[in-house]
């Protein structure tokens, strides 16, 4: 593992340099770097070198997990996690009471829109190149057209209609206002079937052309993985089944049997992962859900709420092994235990899971159920509650079927990117919820706060930019 970690770095060390003072897409200065140079696209090494930066500063940084990634905030704005009394942090606050502000740094938006600059210049070097090998070359642009689609879709989940850019020019993204959730949504299922068709089934290695077993890179059902959850969020059921179907039938992911194995860098169930930048450490979620001593500091700041923990059924093995307890007198505190462990003593042994093949299963139950499929949607059901040690679920009501496939997906994907949270606002369960859980919070719900707000200052630096209602 150490040895894929120094080609990792030493591939990106060019990048790591340059995305540090990369400027965000929506500020009106020049970027500093010549990272839209046309001399990093002559040659493989550093092209590879170019996108290979996106995953480390994108593993190395908020989004990816962590506090500030997208785990925990939106699970402290839902119903999944509590926000320990005795935190300093104003921001996770904020976030646990549903009161955010515009004045308020949000690093999701910050990061996703630097990442893109980078990601845009990346698609018209690769463009424009005629010197690179043609496998790393259709390879390149597959990944980096995966990773606009990747980030757009939690933009537009997290703050509604964002400007959308398929360009690194400064100037005209400093001055972009708002696209309309569908139009992006247009533009993500573009570039997805443009990274299907460019990417291939195989893992591709730090060199940009071996395979390796190391999923970290994205390939062809990674770009899949992510249609098929675009397709079942905006409706299209027919898309999402078949999408989701033609991962299961793949032949290259298994469920893993043993649920301790789901989130090892080994899993058969893994899609795509990150790997760590820190070879010393694991994930970041691991190092900031696992609790040792109770009522912890500002660097464990959560554990899982009630709400969650009654939502599981008696004997599902998830419960015992993928949440942990911490006892501490009188009280006991449970926490997100997928990950087992933070400190990577001899070898990394956990990579972070961001697409996985029991999403698939869920997608297509969903989807089915959707097109009144209801045998269809129970034999996917069940897969996933099989493997948790739970009977069969049984309906022959379409209604039912869905509401017990929507509480399926809330404890078999708790504390993963954003799942719960998204859930709630895509099928309109938000208000009613939050409505109960915001006040137990010791804040108050409004409809508006389904979406983040927009940065001020960026809203200052670009008067076409409006905020969310409410903000």
């Amino acid at each position: 593992m150490r040895t894929q970690y120094i080609k990792f770095s030493l591939y990106s060390f060019l990048l790591i340099v340059i995305l540090m003072s990369c400027n965000k897409l929506t500020e009106v200065n020049p970027p500093e770097t010549a990272i839209t140079g046309e001399t990093v696209y002559t040659d493989d090494a550093t092209a590879i070198g170019a996108v290979t930066g996106v995953y480390v500063r994108f593993s190395d940084n908020t989004l990816a997990g962590g506090l500030n990634g997208i785990s925990i905030r939106t699970g402290l704005s839902s119903d999944e996690l509590t926000l320990f009394p005795g935190v300093s942090n104003i921001l996770l606050q904020k976030t646990y009471l549903n009161a955010l502000s515009a004045q308020d740094y949000y690093g999701i938006w910050e990061n996703s829109y630097t990442y893109l600059q980078t990601v845009n210049a990346a698609i018209e070097g690769l463009a424009k190149s005629t010197s690179l090998t043609s496998a790393v070359k259709k390879q390149l642009q597959g990944e980096v057209k995966f990773l606009r689609a990747f980030f757009y879709f939690y933009l537009v989940n997290l703050y509604g209609d964002v400007p959308l850019s398929t360009t690194s020019d400064y100037r005209t993204n400093a001055t972009n206002a708002r696209t309309d959730k569908a139009d992006v949504y247009k533009q993500i299922v573009s570039d997805l079937i443009d990274a299907q068709n460019l990417l291939t089934d195989n893992y591709i290695a730090s060199d940009g052309v071996s395979n390796t077993p190391e999923r970290v890179r994205p390939n062809k059902w990674t770009a899949t993985a992510l249609l098929a959850r675009v397709y079942l969020y905006t409706k299209d059921w027919a898309g999402a089944e078949t999408q989701s179907t033609n991962i299961i039938n793949a032949g290259i992911y298994n469920l893993e049997t043993d649920l301790n194995k789901v989130f090892l860098n080994t899993s058969t169930e893994a899609i795509w992962q990150l790997m760590p930048v820190d070879p010393t450490w694991n994930t970041y979620d691991a190092r900031s859900f696992i609790l040792t001593n109770g009522p912890d500091n500002d660097d464990h700041p959560v554990y899982l709420s009630s709400f969650l923990l009654t939502s599981f059924e008696s004997n599902d093995l998830r419960r015992e092994n993928w949440i942990g307890e911490n006892k501490v007198e009188a009280s006991t505190y449970y926490y997100p235990y997928k990950y087992k462990s933070a400190k990577a003593d001899t070898a990394l042994t956990e990579y972070t899971m961001i697409f996985r093949l029991a999403e698939q299963y869920l997608i297509r139950a969903e989807a089915r159920a959707q097109q009144e499929n209801i045998t269809g949607g129970l034999e996917d059901l069940n897969k996933i509650r099989t493997r948790a040690g739970l009977v069969e679920y049984s309906t022959s009501s379409m209604t039912v079927l869905i509401s017990a496939i929507m509480k399926e997906r809330r404890v078999e994907l708790f504390t993963e990117w954003g799942h719960r949270w998204l859930d709630m606002k895509r099928n309109g369960t938000v208000n009613d919820i939050m409505n109960i859980v915001t006040p137990l919070k010791g804040g108050s719900w409004s409809t508006n706060w389904q979406l983040y707000p927009v940065p001020y200052a960026d809203i200052k630096l670009n008067p076409r930019l409006k905020q969310n209602d409410g903000y």
